[in-house]
């Protein structure tokens, strides 16, 4: 498949990031990535198994999920188009403790995980950007981790959506913005019952908090949410 009209999106990945067109070409023409095109509900990756790919989404949605106990599932995270998944999983010994799942009819590419740990001679410099910015793909992830842990630490739900609404408009740039989760979802990412973040939502809604419609937001006083995270 001719990635070339996803160049654009490739090169604004972070481990892809910066690169011109003809970095692009000399690398796939290296790995010959793997493609694959997957339909809402498809698994992308399952929990359980090994993977040995680092996968980018070039189009649709995905949604990563750890299995608890009870048989339930709770969403880790999601991802649209430029996502990467499996490249923290690849270099590991361990198989893959959460499984990805296709929100959305999606479009992915593989590269092999050997071929960027292990140089090519004809790769030079772009070889040593890639890895370079495979490391920094790494480190960002383990950042994102760990605020992740800091929201589901919060004990009281009304800090975790505060958490959650200010990390998404940083991200965003903006106080109104649009998330792609239901409220079904986002339940799940806050690891809460949806009636209760209905509820909580409706309340900081009429306390002049937030205004929200449908899947967007907009934040209408970030000091009194900031200042309930302090609280906390």
């Amino acid at each position: 498949m001719d990635l070339r009209p996803y160049y654009p999106l490739l090169r604004q990945t972070s481990l892809l990031r910066h690169m011109r067109d003809d970095e692009l070409d000399l690398l796939l023409s290296c790995f010959a990535p793997r493609v694959r095109r997957y339909q809402k509900g498809e698994l992308l990756l399952l929990a359980g198994y090994e993977t040995r790919e680092v996968g980018i989404l070039l189009e649709g949605r995905i949604l990563a999920l750890k299995n608890t106990p009870d048989g339930a599932s709770v969403a880790i995270t999601q991802m649209g188009p430029g996502g990467l998944f499996g490249d923290v999983l690849s270099g590991s010994s361990q198989r893959s403790p959460v499984s990805v799942m296709a929100q959305t009819p999606c479009l992915a590419v593989y590269l092999p995980y050997q071929k960027i740990i292990q140089p090519c001679a004809q790769l030079h410099e772009t070889h040593l950007q890639l890895l370079k910015n495979l490391v920094l793909t790494i480190s960002d992830k383990y950042f994102a981790l760990d605020r992740r842990v800091e929201l589901l630490i919060c004990k009281s739900l009304r800090t975790r959506i505060s958490l959650w609404l200010l990390d998404q408009a940083a991200q965003a740039g903006s106080d109104t913005f649009a998330v792609p989760l239901t409220r079904a979802g986002l339940a799940e990412y806050l690891n809460c019952d949806r009636s209760a973040l209905s509820r909580e939502l409706g309340r900081m809604q009429r306390e002049g908090l937030i205004e929200t419609f449908r899947g967007s937001f907009k934040l209408l006083d970030k000091d009194r949410l900031r200042a309930q995270c302090q609280a906390a």
